[in-house]
């Protein structure tokens, strides 16, 4: 790997942990608010507008990432690497900082809403923790091949996985809110109006139980699949042109 390559590596590292700390404190002062017992389901009722305001600071975060992937990256392909590097970091960092600040979580297999956006995604801690892992697997192998060879692309089929794989992870994620959520509401309102307060008050009685890790573990095999595919091609293509 290219030391231009491992610098911008070491500093969207440090980018990313700085931000996983003014997450992990803005989380820090919610559950001082909502949670002066310590952060459990079923959630706390809260206002209509910092409800709002939550799922646009998700957004934002989000924004934020992919902006640093799009400034880092020379080609499409190596702004999505350093998007993926620098989200699944952030999202590593952000539990580290939790557990110093809180001790929380108590175990892997702790309960977490893991975002807002479009609905509610719940899961245990360690589902996003080995997602992480993946992105991260997958972001270096894209820069390390891009390093030797400027041409070197993910093809169809690797992409087709990549995006199938990522969409059956949300959906184990989304699965059971979803099923209890649809209860009582249509798609159209949970997924153009998550923030009403009548969501916001439904919400509030939802206990996840039952992850479904057969799900989960089928899109996480489709994403490592694509990864070895990637790999191998690319090797093939480095020893052809020696």
């Amino acid at each position: 790997m290219k030391t231009t390559s491992i610098k911008i590596i070491i500093g969207v590292l440090i980018f990313s942990i700085a931000l996983a700390f003014i997450e992990s404190a803005v989380v820090v002062y919610l559950r001082e608010l909502y949670y002066p017992d310590g952060f459990n389901f079923p959630l706390q009722l809260i206002d209509n507008n910092i409800a709002i305001i939550e799922i646009l600071r998700e957004a934002a975060t989000i924004i934020i990432l992919l902006c640093i992937g799009i400034a880092m990256g020379r080609s499409k392909k190596e702004k999505f690497a350093y998007f993926l590097y620098s989200f699944a970091v952030w999202d590593i960092f952000y539990y580290v900082f939790l557990k110093l600040f809180l001790n929380w979580p108590e175990s892997f297999f702790t309960w977490d809403i893991l975002f807002l956006i479009p609905v509610t995604w719940v899961g245990p801690v360690i589902a996003p923790l080995i997602n992480s892992l993946f992105m991260i697997l997958l972001a270096i192998t894209i820069i390390y091949f891009t390093d030797k060879n400027a041409k070197a692309k993910i093809s169809k089929i690797e992409w087709i996985l990549l995006i199938f794989g990522s969409l059956i992870i949300i959906y184990s994620y989304t699965e059971e809110y979803l099923n209890f959520m649809l209860n009582y509401f249509s798609f159209k309102e949970l997924f153009i109006y998550p923030g009403q307060s009548e969501i916001i008050k439904y919400s509030t009685v939802f206990i996840p139980y039952n992850f479904n890790w057969l799900i989960f573990g089928a899109g996480q095999l489709m994403i490592f699949a694509a990864i070895i595919l990637f790999c191998f091609r690319m090797n093939k293509i480095k020893k052809t042109l020696g």
